[in-house]
């Protein structure tokens, strides 16, 4: 019996030695028979959708550590050496999964709308919901290549369905930025302004012209990015959009997709959400964010009851930035509390200051312990766990006010733009004085990092300010005055990640970011 075993072994092993591993698998469908009904077109654009919590890679992590701790307003605070080094400025290997598997992922991304965009125009199906579906493609090509061009600088630009011999040469930034603006430029034109309740959280008009904005000011092409905001800001989109009163409102998941939202990655619970199953993309995928577990405190030295990992706390010199201006009423900025987890975030201190349900106190948190509260969930639960349903706000409307009078001030229309930054300080909860009656008069200069400080008070936490400094040209070892991981900047290098070395083993044409080769 084993000798006949021995022989059936040698012939499968002989025949197995002539198999072409090129040929399609049987098991799974082919694009030739996959695209032919419009259910499989919405299937195809859910599946793009889907990429944003495909692993930690994405939205469902590792993009808060590149906008927020990379930043001077986060740091690496715990045991995750590979974080620690990298939001330090400390990166020998360009293999390194924080960094080339976001960008593995984003063109997984990149891939699913190419499918879509090549695939879908060819499907017999009703012609308006053809053509949102493309366009919502566009849009998700749109902001998979905005972080790839953010983040890596030069990435390749695949236009069409992939196939294992391509090997597409590496773009210039202006060249990436530009198949960025096409791709939000035509989603703009096609995407509906609202949808009804059962597909919110898809791709709207005002979602494209704010990304676009977004592309425009990163390159500081400020008559553009006006152009393109002045839709939400002045134009129909005013019918869609506005501030809400209660700043924290933009942070709960009982108000989710409200009026200031303009766009939001959608997340759901996890019944199991005490496993760490981000990397689990096909059998049991993950519909939450992981990304609270990670950045909820956890206590001193002395134990306690922990809540999250801790692995990315906040910079303290942020609670001295929310503290230098009173409110209208002469109060604390109160979204100071909304943002940072810290001892006195009640102003009578750590014994009143409310955590996950009990006192700062009592869980033994460290003294100068400083925590991002955004992205948490201790409005309505007393720990974390690796599926948080809290949406993500991509992009609020605030965020867009600002930006538009950032393009104001950039285009020398400074006196015009004191009205937008106004609307965002006097929401109801805020109260902020009038800057128009605070800071009167502002030159282009003045009024710029007088925006600097706004965006801070405004937006701390939620993943912007890594693409705000580069676009500022902020950027420099000085940084480290209030950043100390900022000693380890080089100029010229750490503005962007390095390509990752696999795709450039595997692909000639592909070029190294300047200061990695």
């Amino acid at each position: 019996m084993k000798q006949h075993i021995f022989v059936i072994a040698a012939i499968l092993t002989l025949y197995s030695c002539k198999r072409d591993f090129d040929q399609p698998n049987p098991n799974a469908p082919a694009t030739s028979v996959y695209w032919r009904t419009e259910s499989e077109a919405i299937s195809g654009v859910n599946a793009i959708y889907s990429t944003f919590h495909r692993s930690a890679a994405l939205y469902s992590r590792w993009l808060f550590y590149h906008g927020i701790l990379k930043s001077d307003e986060g740091y690496g605070s715990g045991g995750d050496i590979g974080l620690n080094n990298l939001v330090s400025f400390v990166q020998t290997d360009y293999n390194q999964n924080l960094t080339a598997d976001t960008w593995n992922n984003l063109y997984v991304g990149v891939f699913r709308a190419n499918q879509v965009l090549a695939r879908v125009p060819a499907i017999p199906m009703d012609a308006a919901l053809k053509t949102r579906l493309i366009a919502e493609a566009k849009f998700l090509r749109g902001l998979f290549y905005f972080n790839l061009t953010l983040y890596y600088a030069t990435p390749p630009l695949v236009l069409n369905p992939s196939i294992t011999t391509d090997a597409p040469p590496s773009s210039t930034n202006e060249q990436a930025w530009a198949q960025v603006v096409k791709d939000l430029s035509e989603a703009a034109d096609s995407l509906p302004a609202a949808y009804t309740v059962d597909d919110i959280g898809r791709a709207t008009k005002g979602a494209a012209y704010a990304l676009l904005g977004k592309a425009y000011l990163q390159q500081r092409k400020y008559q553009q990015a006006l152009d393109a905001l002045n839709w939400l800001v002045e134009g129909a989109g005013t019918a869609n959009y506005d501030l809400v009163s209660n700043y924290a409102d933009n942070f709960r998941i009982n108000t989710e997709n409200n009026r200031e939202s303009v766009f939001e990655i959608q997340f759901a619970f996890k019944s199991n959400e005490n496993t760490d199953d981000d990397l689990d993309e096909t059998r049991n995928p993950n519909p939450g964010t992981s990304i609270a577990q990670f950045l909820a405190p956890s206590p001193g030295p002395g134990g306690g009851n922990g809540i999250g990992f801790s692995d990315g706390g906040a910079r303290r010199w942020l609670i001295d930035t929310f503290s230098a201006e009173s409110n209208a009423v002469g109060e604390r900025d109160t979204r100071l509390p909304v943002s940072l987890i810290f001892d006195f975030a009640d102003e009578r201190g750590p014994d009143f200051t409310q955590v996950y349900g009990q006192s700062y106190a009592s869980r033994n948190l460290p003294p100068q312990g400083v925590w991002f509260r955004k992205l948490l969930n201790d409005h309505w639960k007393n720990f974390e766990g690796f599926s948080s349903p809290n949406n993500y706000r991509l992009i609020r409307y605030a965020d867009v006010l600002l930006m538009y009078a950032e393009c104001l001030n950039g285009l020398g229309r400074t006196a015009e733009a004191y009205q937008y930054v106004d609307r965002v300080r006097q929401r109801t909860s805020v109260n902020m004085r009038p800057l128009s009656i605070a800071r009167p008069g502002m030159g282009q200069a003045e009024f710029l990092n007088q925006l600097k400080h706004e965006r801070v008070l405004e937006l701390t936490g939620e993943g912007w300010r890594w693409a705000d400094l580069l676009r500022w040209g902020d950027l420099s070892p000085a940084l480290s005055a209030r950043d100390p991981e900022f000693s380890n900047f080089i100029m010229g290098r750490h503005e962007y990640y390095p390509i990752p070395q696999r795709d450039i083993d595997l692909n000639p044409n592909l070029d190294q970011n300047a200061g990695y080769r």
